[in-house]
């Protein structure tokens, strides 16, 4: 009788890459039932189509460089980057636009350097700043919330879907009478025009207590699942910790000495993708520091990066450049905090 030995590893880990990947998704999952009450279908058919797109470009490039298909997307990466960039996009974007940033999240940032493990760069921002530079005008273009008291055009899902796939809005519809400059946008343009934060409450709907209406549930949702996160051991909260921390003190600091023209804590606490990247974005184990002393410097160097991008740059929201600077600031970072070996000087 023959027995056919098995390969190793023959005790094999409660969890993996896959594992990991799939529970991050799900943690979302909440924050996306917030945005679709509060934004409409277009974050369903965001991720759908994001996830699609992903997984596609994931299994050309495996097949491109002769790799197992299957057994690699098993891993899950690819559904992971399609909803973090689903999340970043606005959701009224022609198909091409979105499908973009996939392939330059899947192709350029993790296949150019050898696929999963290797990328120095954050996937799903590297396609995200791909096309806001590529694509500014449609990038710019943000729905507001569905609340009654909102004074917009509401179009129809066919016309929706006509603009989705075709880039154009059906007779008698154009795209500013649809969409809406965010908060962060608003806050630029006050400070350019001289005006004080409650003026600037005062006179536009888009505000809530703190950011921008609806923003601030798809916010509270979104550290809810980063908190489930750090209580399963998925991420540590050094990163997190740090990334808020980066934001939230130059931006006190700036609160208190001018009055609060630019935003306080709270505004930029809930606007933008703050807490999306301290908890889902800049945790990314691959692209990010791996000493605890350079997890919190990388943390608050997002952070203090993103907060001066809104404060003095050309976006409204500097998230993404953020992380993709420190990104490349990895290395150093790690050179310089890495752990003493016991028994050797340093």
């Amino acid at each position: 009788m023959r027995f056919e030995p098995a390969l190793s590893p023959y005790l094999r880990p409660e969890t993996g890459v896959g594992a990991v990947m799939r529970e991050v998704s799900l943690a979302l999952v909440p924050a996306a039932v917030i945005y679709f009450f509060f934004f409409g279908f277009g974050i369903l058919f965001n991720i759908a189509l994001c996830i699609a797109a992903c997984v596609g470009f994931e299994a050309l490039a495996l097949r491109l460089r002769g790799l197992p298909v299957v057994t690699t997307l098993s891993d899950c990466s690819a559904i992971l980057t399609g909803v973090l960039i689903a999340f970043a996009l606005p959701t009224y974007l022609p198909v091409w636009v979105t499908i973009s940033a996939c392939g330059a999240a899947v192709l350029l940032a993790k296949h150019v350097y050898g696929g999963i493990g290797f990328n120095p760069f954050n996937p799903a921002m590297l396609g995200y700043a791909f096309v806001l530079i590529a694509f500014p005008v449609a990038m710019s273009s943000w729905l507001p919330p569905a609340i009654g008291d909102l004074d917009y055009v509401r179009p129809r899902v066919f016309e929706r879907l006509t603009y989705l796939f075709t880039g154009s809005w059906p007779a008698g519809l154009e795209l500013d009478a649809i969409t809406r400059a965010t908060p962060l946008d608003l806050v630029r343009t006050a400070v350019r025009d001289q005006l004080m934060l409650e003026e600037l409450r005062s006179a536009s709907p888009m505000f809530g207590d703190f950011g921008g209406r609806g923003w601030e549930w798809i916010g509270s949702f979104i550290a809810l699942g980063g908190g489930w996160l750090l209580y399963r051991g998925i991420i540590r909260w050094h990163i997190p910790v740090a990334v808020l921390a980066g934001m939230l003190i130059p931006a006190t600091l700036d609160s208190v000495f001018t009055g609060g023209a630019s935003g306080g804590p709270g505004f930029h606490l809930f606007s933008g993708a703050t807490l999306l990247a301290a908890f889902f974005i800049a945790t990314d184990p691959v692209s990010a520091a791996t000493s605890p002393r350079g997890r919190l410097i990388y943390g608050f160097g997002i952070g203090f990066i993103a907060w001066v991008i809104r404060k003095w740059g050309g976006y409204p929201d500097g998230i993404a450049f953020a992380v993709l600077l420190m990104n490349a600031a990895v290395p150093l970072i790690d050179h310089f905090t890495a752990p003493r070996i016991l028994g050797r000087e340093r």
